[in-house]
Order: structure tokens, then sequence, then C-alpha cells
């Protein structure tokens, strides 16, 4: 007896150990039924719309001056969320192959606990056939003891299993870049073709408010004239009709293309309201269509992301053909392990341990035959969806070739209907009196010169975005793999001399390599002593400038000679331009002459408008000269 009570626990320890568990079971007692819907608050909502917004743009670096077409895709490439979130993916499929790789590695179980009862365990033990009482009610286990044991175990089928788990998380990580490819292309696609619209807008938007402000000055002269009783209302209504039309023409062009620069800069993940400028350089020539479309569709088909991810995707389907036939296969266990328990009625208190296990379940050998069909009809769905995406790629990549095509030739019509329309409006202005119809026509010529030149701006940002959708339907990576440096300046390096070497795969003449674009000299002569004669060459400059063209007094240039010459004629006398483009030696490369009549009272206003329209007469030409990189390219006709 007091053997028995001396492994009772006393009467201290038996009420510290009640108290706490009471207390737990109160607690979750108590908890059971509490847990009611709990919406968020203001303030809660409040603190994380203030945290989000200052984690969308930390640690970016500032803009420090005109953003070039690199520039823009590398703060993208940097900063854009959405590709911040590829890559997050990327690395969190990293995590978890890291971790399925463990998976392989054998299970090293330790166990430790303590336990205690109220009364001590054990038994009697009786006659099989006489049903006899032979032993006194005995025990081996303290009522309180401790006890720990250590297992290292090795399941060769669940190694099995998780090798080929392993494989196709390591496939689902190259499936994770591919979408981070796909991402990229579409990011810098997105880029390409918003650059190209925000500069266009950026280069009209100073000419277009001086047109707004110069027809609300007309239109309040009209108005003025209406009220006086100059014109009959109608005729005034129907020019401050005509007048709102030229105007509303303009908008429309203008706020199509300055919506662009809003999603270039969300696209470079800029805060609102951040003011930026494009660097306004010469636009690179359009490429010649590409003619080997069996080239471009061989290349599709080897680096789309789509389809290569179908290719990881068939090899995981492969990989779990076999994982479903590995499970079939018998489980061999092997264990060994190190116990202690603290019990005084052991007779051995430590011990090692050891074995091997043999299991297999047999009723799955009689889903062998569905095994094998599903997995042949898996591998035959992947072959199937992989041929169909293969169609719509190439399906894309003759899309993407015709609509290039036809945005090279909607372009060469706007260049010339842009060239047009400012010729016409410079004829205008050479024309005009002051009275109201002549200001009334040259603002319409004005307001048509300037739609025609935000058409001719959003054909080449549209033959640009067609350009970058033949490269992405082949799948060209324009981000080196290797950079030097994360900063911004390294990074449009390294995009710059990536867009070159990787359109050079699908184009001859890439239209991203550094154009030549020799600056131009401007000479004119032969003019009356009553015109102003810097009046004429700012004129003409401003058409120079403002077609792309640079001004300059390099040492490689180009002059644009100009003479002014008139001769008299029955009405009116009849003015004559000679435009001759010369090389820096002096020497001709083009002749023309543009002729036009011209009012007695010949003004600067008149023979600068003329003087542009000469200009512009031979702008393509000019054009051409200047972008040959030798004079003996140019050619001379």
């Amino acid at each position: 007896m007091s053997n028995l009570d001396a492994t009772t626990p006393p009467p201290r320890l038996r009420s510290s150990l009640a108290v706490p568990l009471a207390a737990a079971l109160s607690v979750l007692l108590a908890a059971c039924g509490t847990v009611k819907p709990k919406p968020l608050t203001h303030d809660e909502i409040a603190g994380r719309v203030e945290r989000d917004r200052q984690a969308m743009y930390k640690d970016q670096e500032p803009l420090s001056g005109p953003l070039t077409l690199s520039d823009a895709m590398a703060r993208a490439l940097k900063y854009n969320l959405d590709y911040r979130l590829k890559l997050m993916e990327t690395a969190l499929s990293r995590g978890l192959l890291d971790v399925s790789e463990l998976d392989m590695l054998p299970k090293l179980m330790a166990d430790a606990g303590y336990r205690w009862r109220n009364n001590d365990s054990g038994g009697t033990s009786i006659g099989i056939e006489d049903r006899v009482v032979s032993l006194r009610p005995s025990t081996s286990e303290e009522r309180v003891h401790y006890l720990a044991d250590a297992t290292l175990s090795w399941d060769v089928l669940d190694f099995g299993l998780s090798y080929y788990r392993a494989k196709q998380q390591a496939d689902d990580v190259n499936i994770t870049e591919e979408r981070r490819r796909k991402v990229l292309q579409n990011i810098v696609q997105d880029v390409r073709d918003a650059y190209w619209r925000a500069l266009g807008a950026q280069r009209l938007l100073g000419e277009a408010q001086s047109l707004a402000d110069d027809i609300q000055s007309a239109l309040e002269k009209t108005r003025q004239a209406e009220r006086a009783g100059v014109l009959p209302p109608t005729e005034g209504l129907e020019y401050q009709r005509a007048l709102l039309d030229a105007m509303t023409l303009v908008n429309e062009k203008r706020q199509e293309m300055e919506f662009a620069k809003r999603e270039l800069a969300a696209l470079i993940n800029l805060p609102p309201g951040t003011a930026f400028t494009l660097q306004d350089t010469a636009e690179p020539a359009l490429s010649q269509v590409p003619g080997d479309i069996d080239q471009l569709e061989r290349m599709a088909l080897e680096q789309r992301p789509e389809l290569r991810e179908e290719d990881y995707r068939a090899r995981i389907d492969a990989v779990e053909a076999k994982k479903q036939i590995a499970a079939l296969f018998p489980n061999l266990n092997l264990f060994a392990g190190v116990g202690y328990d603290s019990n005084k009625y052991l007779y051995n208190n430590n011990w090692a341990q050891g074995g091997v296990s043999l299991s297999m379940n047999l009723f799955r050998l009689a889903g062998v035959p569905a095994i094998k069909r599903t997995n042949q009809a898996r591998l035959q769905v992947d072959d199937a969806r992989r041929m169909a995406l293969s169609m719509a790629v190439l399906t894309q990549v003759r899309v993407s070739v015709e609509r290039y095509k036809l945005a090279v030739y909607d372009h060469r019509l706007a260049q010339e209907s842009a060239q047009v329309d400012q010729r016409l409006a410079s004829i205008a202005r050479a024309g005009s009196s002051n009275q109201l119809t002549s200001d009334l026509e040259t603002l319409r010529t004005r307001a048509r010169s300037v739609v025609s030149r935000f058409q001719e701006a959003s054909s080449y940002a549209a033959a640009q975005s067609a350009y970058g959708r033949i490269l992405d339907s082949v799948g060209i990576d324009l981000m080196p793999e290797q950079v030097n440096g994360t900063d911004i300046p390294a990074l449009s390096r390294a995009i710059q001399a990536s867009l070159v070497d990787g359109e050079k795969q699908v184009f001859a003449q890439s239209a991203d390599a550094a154009a030549v674009n020799r600056p131009i000299r401007l000479q004119v002569d032969g003019l009356p002593a009553n015109v102003d004669g810097a009046a004429v060459r700012a004129a003409v400059g401003r058409v120079v400038t403002g077609n792309q063209l640079a001004l300059g007094d390099a040492g490689d240039g180009l002059v644009l000679a100009l003479r002014f010459s008139t001769a008299p004629d029955r009405a009116a006398r009849r003015a004559r331009w000679d435009v001759s483009v010369l090389d820096h030696g002096g020497k001709r490369l083009f002749a023309q002459s543009y002729g036009s009549y011209l009012p007695n009272d010949a003004s600067t206003r008149a023979i600068s408008a003329l003087a542009e329209a000469a200009t512009l007469s031979v702008l393509g030409d000019i054009r051409r000269l200047a972008g040959a990189p030798a004079t003996a390219d140019a050619g001379t006709p």
C-alpha cells in the first residue's frame, strides 16, 4: 500500500495541473460561437491605401532628362508592377522547387513527451483453460514518466514519387519563366506603341495650341462683325460653324494621341501628375517588309513562349504518367532509431531499434488499364492543344506581316497628304488678306494641315506598333540575358543593343538602328529689299525642323539653298524659288524650281509662305539626302 501511495502525485501537483486544464477548457468553450464577421474600418482601408501608394513608387530613380525609347523600356522593365509580379512568381516557383527537393530526403522524426495518470496501469493474468486468476494485480509503468525517441525512416516509394514531383516542379519553374518572357514582350510592345504616339502628340502640341488660339480669335472677330451688322447672321454663323468644325477635328486627333502619354506614364510606373518629356530625335526609317515568311514561321514555332510552355506542360504530363505507374509498385520502408523512457520499472531505459516493411495495395492493380488509357489520352490532348496553338501562331505571324505592310503604305500616304496640306496652308497664308473670308480659308487650311500632321504621326506610330507585333509574333526577346548593372542608364544601353541585335534576326534593316540625319544649313538669297530675310529663313527652318530634320552647320552637313526671283505677268507677278541641295564641299546634289503667283504688294508673310511651300515640295528629296550616310550614296539627279 505504501508503494502505491509513493507513486501517487501529491495534492499540490494535482491542483497545479487541474487549474491550467480548467482554464484552457473554459477559454475553448467560451470561444465557441463567438467569432462574428468584422468588416474593415475606414482607417484600416485608408492605411492600406497609403501603404500601397508608397510601395508602388518606392525606390525609383528620378527622371534626369528627356526619355528615349530604350529609357522608357528600361523603366518599364524595372518598375512595371505587372512585370514585378511575374518576377515574384518566378522566385516563388523556384522556392517551391527547393521544397520539393527536400521531400526526397529520409525522414528523421524526433519525439519527446510527458505522461501522467491518476492511478496505476497494470493488470492480472488468468488461465486460458480454467479461467483462474494466476497473478495478483501488478504494474510496470510509473504514473509519471518521461519518454523520447528519434527515428530515421526512408520510404522507397515515397522517394520515387517525390522525385517525380520535383521534376514536375522544375518544369513548372520553366513555365513560369516563359510566362515572364511573354509579359516582358507585351510590355515592350505596349511601350513602343505608346511612346511613338506620345512623341507625335508632343511635337504637334505647340502648333495645335497656336492654331486653337488663332481660331478663338477669329471666332471673336466673327461674332463682333455679326453684332456690328458687317456680316449677315447666316453668313456669320456659317463662318463660326466652319471654324468650330476645324477645331473639333484638331482636338479629336490631339486628344487621341495625348492619351498615349498617360498610358506611357502608367507603363513606366510614374506617379500621377509627374511631368516628363520625350527626346525629340529623327524618326528611324521603317524597315522593308520581311520577305521570307517561312523563316519567320520557323522562328515563331521555336521561340514563342506559349509553345515552349506547352512543351514543358507535355513533359509534366509525361512525368505524371510515370508517377502514376510508380505508385502501383510495392512500398519498401526502412527505419532505425533510438529511444528513452524514464520509467524505472523498465529493465532497459535506453534502446535502439530498426526494421523493414513491405506493403502493397493490390486493389490498385485493377486500375492499370484505366491509368494507361488516361495517360495516353492526356498526351494526345497535349499534342492537339500544341498543334492548335501552333496554327494560331503561324496565323499571327502572317497577319502581323500583312498589317505591317499596310501600315507602311498608310504612312507613306499620310506623309504625302501632310506635305500637300502644309503646302496648301502656306499658299493660303501667302495669298490671304485682312478679309474674314480669306482668314477663314487660311485657318481652315491650317487646321487641315495640323490634322494631316497628326494623322502622319499616328500612322507612323501605327507602323511602329505593327513592326513590334512582328517581333512579338516571332517571339524575339528584346531584353538581354545578362545586364551589367541594374541602374536605368545601364539597362537602357543594354536594351538598345539588344533591340538592334534581336531585330536583325527578322528585318534586314532594323527600324531602331541609329539613323543617319545630317544637319542642314539654310541659305536664302534674292529677297526684295522690303522683305525680312530672317523671317523667311525662320519660316523655312520651321518646316525643316517640323518634319524631323535637323538644322546645323556640321562638317558633314548639307546646305539647303533657296533663291527668290520674280517676273511680271498679266494679272500679277510670277514668283519663283530655285531650290538646291549642296553637300559640305559645295557639290550640287539636287535642284528644282517652284513657281507661283505673287500679289503686287508682296509682303514678308506672303514670300515666307511661298518659301515654305517650295521647301515642302522637295521635302522628300531633302529627307532622302539627309539620311544618306555619304554624298556618294545619295546620288546626283
